[in-house]
């Protein structure tokens, strides 16, 4: 059994996007659902403890979960929890090291675009602090059913640090899911304005070439399906033309500029997720120390 699958819920419509890809993944790759609500922690000394009020919003929080709890069909195993933390990020970080799981889904922002994704302060901080592959559920997720499964899953990779991690957690997720392994190359849409087309052509090819080789390398034969490279004035465009099947999941590495063990949004990924219309997983660039996550 793969790795407990924890999802960040609030009784909004976020919420149940969340919650409705989280069990998606739970379904496909055969894993728990661990459902958890974060509360605020210990007041300060300007608002002091209210016993009568904690237990309301306690109780508020149980019946949520329980509401939550019978939108899932009674194959998908899961469990309802309450948690505490100084900020939602936190108590989910915390509740994922607790449950031994592999990945936090979250859903979008308020105001977000149907189908389209808007981080908002919660996905942001879980960028930055998180230690395990950080899922991001797109506005209207709810409405694709959990027996969707993972129709592909495609990883847009590159090669710098990290890339290896990132081809093993997508490999991963393909194994356990049954899905087939896209490769997706972005490689020349990064290229400055101006640059002769033969070299783009050049470039596309041979990025391409290396990319396979890597890929082969690190994960045998036979185990990609594909590799396409995206062509477009910017990334933005170039994802936009790409083939996205209704129950894709994309995963993109973590910025060079993460800590280790730590996610960090790059400009490529965070212009991906403009117009991107299906979730986003995003990878930590190395493993912690024992590994796997």
């Amino acid at each position: 059994m793969a790795a407990p699958v924890v999802v960040g819920y609030t009784a909004t419509d976020a919420g149940a996007d969340a919650l409705a890809l989280g069990a998606r993944l739970a379904v496909a790759t055969g894993s728990v659902l661990e459902i958890v609500m974060v509360l605020p922690g210990e007041r300060s000394v300007i608002t002091p403890p209210d016993a009568g009020y904690d237990r309301l919003v306690r109780e508020r929080a149980h019946q949520w979960l329980a509401r939550a709890s019978e939108t899932l069909k009674e194959t998908i195993a899961h469990g309802r929890h309450v948690r505490y933390g100084e900020s939602f990020a936190e108590g989910l970080i915390a509740a994922a090291a607790e449950f031994g799981a592999g990945m936090i889904v979250v859903g979008a922002a308020n105001g977000g675009l149907r189908g389209r994704h808007r981080l908002g302060t919660v996905a942001n901080e879980l960028m930055h602090s998180s230690d395990v592959p950080v899922v991001l559920a797109p506005e209207g997720a709810r409405e694709v059913a959990a027996s969707v499964g993972v129709e592909r899953v495609t990883a847009a990779i590159g090669t710098r640090p990290g890339g290896d991690v990132l081809l093993a957690e997508a490999a991963g997720l393909a194994t356990a899911s049954g899905a087939p392994l896209r490769l997706l190359s972005l490689a020349t849409v990064d290229l400055p304005a101006g640059v002769d087309t033969g070299v783009i052509r050049l470039t596309e090819a041979t990025h391409a070439e290396k990319v396979l080789a890597q890929a082969r390398a690190s994960l045998g034969e036979g185990s990609v399906a594909e590799v396409v490279s995206a062509q477009g004035a910017d990334i933005e465009d170039a994802v936009s033309q790409i083939e996205w099947l209704p129950g894709e999941i994309a995963m993109v590495g973590s910025s060079r500029l993460a800590q280790p063990r730590r996610l960090f949004l790059g400009s490529t990924a965070a212009k991906m997720l403009h117009v991107l219309p299906v979730p986003m997983i995003v990878v930590p660039r190395t493993r912690n120390a024992e590994g796997a996550r």
